[in-house]
Parts: C-alpha cells; structure tokens; sequence
C-alpha cells in the first residue's frame, strides 16, 4: 500500500500556497507596469546575451579557419603580428580543390620583361628589422578578433563591397580616377605605382591604388583579379598604406577576398606578407618610391601569377576559382579608387592618391608609370587604344601622358572635398 501524506503537513502546505498566491496577485494589482517592465527587460538581455554568443560565436570561427600553426612569429613596428606558416597549411589549401596539395613552380615570365628600376622602391615595415620567414613557410599577417570587429558585417569580413569597378558614369559612393583598355583579349598587366598615405576620413571609408584585370560582364557573373596598395581603417584598424590583393568570381557578392582571408589565392613567397603595411612612402615635394605589380597567366597551366617589386613572384590564383578568367581577361585597369560614405551633404575629404589633383605633376601628385599588357604570346606590350574616366572631375581628376623613360604613364588623385567638390 502506497504510503499516504500526514494530514497535519497538508494544511500548512496548503496554507503557503494560498499566501504565495495572495502576494503575487497583491503584487501583480500594485505595480503591474513595473512587474511587466521588469519581466521585458529580463527577456531582452536574454535576447541579448544569445546575440552576443551567436556574434562570438561567429567571431571565433572566423579566427579558427585562418590561424594557422607558425614556427616563427615576428613583431612589425607598426604592431602586426607575421606568423611564418607553413606553405601548404596556407588557406588556400582549405579549398576542396587544392586540399593535401603544394604550390606549384614558378612559371615562365612574360617576354619582353625588363627588371631594371631607377626608381626607389618600397618595401614591407615588418621586414626592416631584418627578420625573414624561413624557406618552405609563407608569412601571413595574424588575424585578430578586433580586426573582425571592426567590420561592418562579421559576414562580409575581409571582402569588398559590391559595386566595386569602373562601369560608367553613374558610380554611386565608389568614386574612380582610372585608365583601361578593353575590345581585346588581355593575359596580364603591368606598372609601377608611386605609394602614398592619403587622408581617409570615415571608418568604412577606404582609398587605393591598383590593377585590376577584369572579364565578364558587369552583372553577377564578374570576374575581377586586383592587387596594389590601399589604406583602410576598417580592415586593418590604421592609415597605413598596405600591399593587397582581391578576387571575386561573381561581382563581389559570396565569392573572392582581401589578401589570404579566405581559400583561394596560393601564396610561393616568404618576404612577402600580403596586407602588411608598405614603408617608406612618397612625401609631398620629397623622395618618391614606388612599387612594381605585374598579373599575368601562367601559358602552361593557366593559373594567374602576381609579381611584386623586382623579380619576387608573390602567388597565384588557380584558374579553377574562375569562369571568364579561365580563358583571357577583357579589360584592363590602371588607377585609384575610393568610397564616399556620405549619402547626403557633403562630399568626403578621404583623399585619393597623394590627395592632389594630376595637374600638379611629378613629386606632388601620385602616378602610375611603365604601363603595358600581356598578350597571347605572353609578351609585355605598350597600350593601345586607351580610356581615361574619372566620375568626379572637381575631386579627383586624372592626366595621362608618354615619354621614353616611363613609357605610357598618368598622374591621378585629388583632395576630395574642395571649394569646387563641396
């Protein structure tokens, strides 16, 4: 027989409950504003606290998938942090595509390469201090959870915004000075570019200077190959102007990244660190120096190769992430670009170049210098039918001009805004 409750407990127990029950409807009558007001600001910071969780909780995986192991780390002045990684524990070869692989050889240069430089290079900050990565390691710049924090979306960390290239003279808050050539097939490009430290006014705001090497239409099946020089507070919490490069296989929207952010370009070089700050730079009326960037396709394989400065071949971008730039590219563009936030009012003061206009010429203005494209035969040729477009004249303007020193070349940049930008 089951055992029954003694029946002096059950009148007490009964009895705390009746008074359990007054209090709390005694409570809920007297103050029911607060009562509810209390219950709503409990279940928002439980709201909160899962947003928060979720937002860290992305944060880390983000961290996971691009900390690698390193043998050797090494402090930049600038207060980067290089790690020398392994080569094939790189990202790129979390790609399905290249997983359990190395990087390949290098490949056969273009012909008509021409490796002499009068003209004072640029180098990397966190290289100045003589430390180097060891053969077989490639060094890449620590990612930390600031750096994400930064972003305006944790989702679209470490990529570009979609309307991004030169299209025509509606350029919405990408604003361009640029040259380009296109009507032909095109297997690289070539220049040497004079580095700055523009101005760059609001934190989603960025200014660069680079090559893009373009094939597809301008809907959604774009395919684009970028590499130069930008400064960006958003991606790299500073002014620095930084060696970058970018992909994209449909206009910016789910594929491509800056630098190694994501599986896909292969890095071959360890003095190189892609998305370190680049020192010294051009001053105003002073001492210019100046990068060389060559992009060309690999004739054997048809992966797509970047050079920088003289003779170090960076990486490459397999052919296998594209679809037009499987085959050639059918634009090639020279020159600067920046983002004006401002959907109102007036124009930004990010600067674009050496922020002065191209009329200001040599020492003063930023350029672009030795222009020349790859053809079919992997040749290095001099440019034909060539386009200058700038989208806001009265901010950044652009002049081209040609010489036997610097071949086919052009001043570009600006101030943004000015009495006639206002």
């Amino acid at each position: 027989m089951a055992a029954s409750a003694s029946p002096s407990i059950i009148p007490i127990f009964v009895a705390i409950l009746l008074l359990a029950y007054s209090l709390s409807i005694s409570s809920a009558v007297s103050s029911p504003i607060s009562a509810r007001s209390g219950q709503q600001k409990a279940v928002n910071q439980t709201f909160r606290s899962g947003e928060e969780l979720l937002k860290w909780k992305r944060i880390r995986g983000h961290l996971k998938r691009l900390d690698k192991p390193s043998v050797k780390t090494i402090q930049s002045p600038d207060g980067d942090v290089i790690e020398c990684v392994l080569s094939h524990l790189q990202p790129a070869f979390d790609h399905p595509e290249l997983r359990g692989q190395r990087p390949l050889e290098p490949p056969e240069r273009p012909k008509g390469q021409n490796s002499s430089n009068h003209f004072q290079e640029s180098i990397q900050l966190w290289a100045q201090s003589g430390e180097s990565c060891p053969e077989g390691t490639v060094p890449i710049r620590r990612i930390t959870e600031k750096d994400i924090l930064r972003s305006s979306s944790i989702k679209r960390y470490g990529r570009k915004p979609r309307s991004n290239v030169r299209r025509d003279s509606q350029s919405n808050d990408h604003e361009h000075a640029v040259v380009f050539v296109n009507g032909d097939q095109y297997y690289g490009a070539k220049a040497s570019l004079n580095v700055w430290t523009p101005q760059v006014s609001d934190a989603y705001e960025f200014s660069l200077s680079q090559i893009w090497v373009i094939s597809g239409s301008f809907g959604n099946d774009l395919n684009t190959i970028e590499a130069g020089w930008q400064v960006s507070p958003e991606l790299y919490g500073d002014n620095y102007p930084r060696f970058f490069t970018y992909w994209t296989s449909d206009a910016y929207q789910t594929t491509g990244c800056y630098n190694l952010l994501c599986s896909g370009f292969v890095q071959t070089n360890n003095k190189i660190a892609i998305g370190a700050a680049i020192s010294p730079r051009s001053s105003y009326n002073g001492q210019q120096f100046d990068i060389g960037l060559m992009i060309w396709k690999d004739p054997k394989h048809g992966h797509w190769w970047l050079e920088f400065g003289s003779g170090l071949l960076v990486g490459y971008w397999p052919s296998f992430l594209f679809s037009h730039l499987r085959s050639h590219a059918s634009m090639i563009q020279y020159g600067g670009e920046i983002v004006n936030s401002r959907s109102s009012g007036s124009h930004t003061s990010t600067q674009m170049g050496s922020g002065h206009f191209a009329g200001e010429g040599f020492k003063k203005s930023a350029y672009f210098r030795n222009l020349q494209v790859v053809d079919w035969d992997n040749s290095l040729l001099p440019l034909n039918n060539i386009h200058l477009l700038a989208d806001h004249l009265n901010c950044y303007d652009i002049k081209q001009g040609k010489n036997s020193v610097w071949g086919t070349y052009f001043y570009y940049g600006g101030p943004g805004r000015n009495v006639k930008c206002p």
